[in-house]
């Protein structure tokens, strides 16, 4: 029987421990939805404020220059990079995933002319495919194709013009093999998009020794950049002169203070840039990622598996009479960082535990789903919210009416 000494025991040797001391957590929460927005870090408050009084109440709009806010896309970015193995100038902070998705479908059908197929699987995020079906529309004979995901190797053929797939399942938290089916696409003369908004803050990624030609990420979940914090980009640095994006905006120009009717794109990554730059949203964000500045992403992935691990053990012991279904693999390798069960009852469920301060996050038609956030989350959070659920279930608290009205956001 998993204990909570057993817990505390694995808190007092965890290295990552300090980190915790970074974030401004409530008492009386257990905050498991890091995987849909962390947590703020305290440091991101001072700079927020030194942002708002100094740089924009004082410096006013000197601040372009004097504190670099013309340089914030790469230069967060390059902070980024090392998350995700890429080179710094492969990467840039700008606009939003789905806006992200959008330019880069464009852009890479266009350098695979001939062919029509955008592939991907179904049941992907819904922006991913939202936005691959709108960019479809806009590009003469091309379709979305969907595979499942033991059969995209197969699918992918002469037509195929694009794999675009998310690397760990926002629902599931099942991992694709990244290098595998990379290669796979390479062989049948595709690009490769990955979205990697469950995956970057919260696991190793290798773009450049997986050979990945694209990818976009999210700020606001694993970096803690905040709700809306502004996503990023990565062009394979081959590719960066050749590539061209549909949103031909004049933070994307060459020389846009030269205010020239004619368009010509800025050299590398920077011609990604679209509209003018959110510098509030990338200050927060940019503070967020510092917090990775001096951490193995290997240590994260550690204590991920190890957090998962106890999560598992004590809700088959607890719970095991519920009929919770984990549909996470339990392989650490074949997952992200967050885990889920499936249950007929999972929207009251996961209210009557929210009322008890276990922030997890419901995803339709029936899957609780918690973040292992190794950064702040404790092995005493995780013994202590699976214990309340283990209550929540015996009492059948959450068969009351009040936790059947869905919300908006779940």
């Amino acid at each position: 029987m998993t204990t909570l000494a057993d817990a505390q025991a694995q808190d007092a040797a965890d290295p990552l421990a300090p980190m915790r001391a970074h974030f401004a957590l409530p008492d009386g929460v257990i905050y498991l939805d890091g995987n849909s927005l962390g947590a703020l870090p305290k440091a991101t408050v001072t700079a927020q404020e030194d942002a708002v009084a100094r740089q924009w109440g004082a410096d006013l709009i000197r601040s372009w220059n004097s504190n670099d806010w013309i340089g914030a896309p790469q230069r967060i970015g390059a902070k980024i990079a090392p998350l995700i193995g890429a080179k710094p100038h492969e990467v840039i902070v700008t606009d939003s995933v789905s806006v992200n998705l959008f330019k880069l479908i464009v852009a890479a059908t266009r350098l695979r002319p001939g062919r029509s197929h955008i592939l991907t699987e179904p049941g992907n995020f819904p922006t991913d495919l939202y936005t691959a079906k709108g960019a479809s529309g806009i590009l003469p004979d091309h379709i979305v194709h969907t595979e499942q995901a033991g059969d995209l190797a197969d699918a992918l053929g002469p037509e195929t013009a694009l794999m675009m797939l998310t690397h760990v399942h926002y629902k599931s938290g099942e991992r694709h093999d990244m290098a595998g089916l990379t290669e796979a696409a390479h062989n049948a003369g595709a690009l490769t998009l990955w979205d990697l908004s469950h995956s970057v803050g919260a696991i190793p990624v290798d773009l450049n020794g997986c050979d990945v030609d694209l990818a976009v990420g999210c700020g606001y979940k694993y970096l803690n950049g905040g709700p809306g914090a502004p996503a990023f980009l990565y062009v394979r640095e081959d590719l960066q002169e050749e590539i061209h994006s549909p949103l031909s905006g004049w933070m994307g120009h060459a020389a846009p203070f030269e205010f020239r009717d004619d368009y010509e794109p800025a050299p590398g990554i920077t011609r990604f840039l679209c509209g003018t730059p959110p510098i509030l949203s990338l200050l927060a964000l940019e503070t967020g990622v510092e917090l990775f500045a001096d951490i193995e992403m290997k240590a994260v992935a550690a204590k991920s598996a190890a957090l998962f691990d106890l999560f598992v053990a004590h809700v088959e012991e607890r719970c095991g009479d519920y009929g919770l279904n984990l549909i996470t693999p339990r392989d650490a390798a074949h997952r992200g960082s967050h885990i889920s069960f499936a249950h007929s009852d999972g929207w009251p469920i996961s209210q009557a535990l929210i009322e008890r301060g276990v922030i997890g996050d419901f995803r339709a038609p029936d899957i609780l789903r918690f973040g292992l956030t190794p950064l702040y989350l404790r092995f005493e959070d995780v013994w202590r919210a699976v214990e309340i659920l283990g209550d929540i279930l015996d009492s059948g608290i959450w068969r009351e009416e009040r936790f059947a009205e869905k919300a908006a956001v779940t």
